[in-house]
């Protein structure tokens, strides 16, 4: 659902897209491009994200998506100027409404999503990083559940956080409204990989190219999958993952990937 906003797009009086794309072998980077309003998740951010994400979801020749930021901050979260200008219940309701669907979005689309962090991730922006399936950030990066602090409890970013931090952990984050840096993102499960800031992007190339080398069918499988039985009990679990995994052995991928090891050489996969 999309809303006008009419006190953010006179603010920013510019022509520059929210959001830059750039595709290369298989991999699109979506640069969040509002540094000014620290990559604030507005109403038209949120659509031009939801957008592209939904028009990539459909798109098999696209393995891996990297969400990544201009300017010093990842994302401030919300755009609290806009919320406090539309104070009515129903906008609030279509707001976080979007905002779920497109962290559902993140999780359900086959490619693997990947958050760059290179700055501040806080409320809905420290979400986002944790909905991704993998995370990278600069050694200065700091998250924070900063919600709290102006009265409001992160209770959608709650959702996401949890499933990566353990319970205190995260309640610790959502109570407290504290910022943790990137080396205690790392320990407590936020994020996968810390780099000095001149080393991110090749850090972040480097899980790149240990996913693009894996079957296609293979990783998208393994992404439906994985999501799928963490609401499952262990029996449940174990009985949909011998199903999904009878299935995956049928693949030519599986055949041509078990080949190439005995053979000693390179598997060439097909994403069948």
């Amino acid at each position: 659902m999309t809303h006008s906003n009419p006190i953010t797009s006179a603010a920013l009086d510019t022509t520059d897209p929210l959001i830059v794309r750039e595709d290369s072998n298989g991999v699109v980077t979506l640069t969040l491009n509002r540094p000014k309003q620290f990559n604030a998740l507005s109403v038209d951010m949120l659509s031009a994200l939801q957008t592209e994400l939904a028009s990539i979801a459909q798109d098999s020749n696209i393995r891996v998506v990297v969400i990544a930021a201009n300017g010093k901050a990842f994302c401030a979260g919300h755009n609290l100027k806009e919320m406090r200008a539309n104070a009515d219940k129903a906008f609030h309701q279509a707001l976080f409404e979007q905002c779920s669907q497109l962290m559902l979005t993140i999780n359900n689309m086959p490619q693997i999503v990947i958050a760059k962090v290179q700055g501040i991730a806080t409320a809905a922006g420290c979400q986002l990083v944790a909905t991704c399936d993998l995370a990278v950030a600069s050694d200065t990066a700091k998250f924070a559940t900063s919600g709290i602090n102006v009265g409001l409890f992160c209770s959608t970013p709650a959702v996401a956080v949890s499933r990566n931090l353990s319970s205190k952990q995260a309640f610790e984050m959502l109570i407290t409204g504290e910022f943790i840096d990137a080396h205690t993102a790392l320990q407590q499960g936020l994020i996968n990989r810390v780099a000095a800031a001149d080393q991110l992007d090749a850090t972040l190339q480097s899980l790149i190219d240990a996913i693009t080398a894996k079957s296609p069918i293979a990783v998208a499988t393994g992404k439906n999958m994985f999501y799928k039985q963490l609401d499952m009990s262990l029996a449940e679990a174990y009985d949909y993952a011998s199903e999904v995994m009878v299935g995956n052995m049928m693949a030519d991928d599986v055949a041509e990937g078990i080949d190439a090891f005995i053979e000693k050489r390179h598997a060439v996969w097909t994403g069948r």
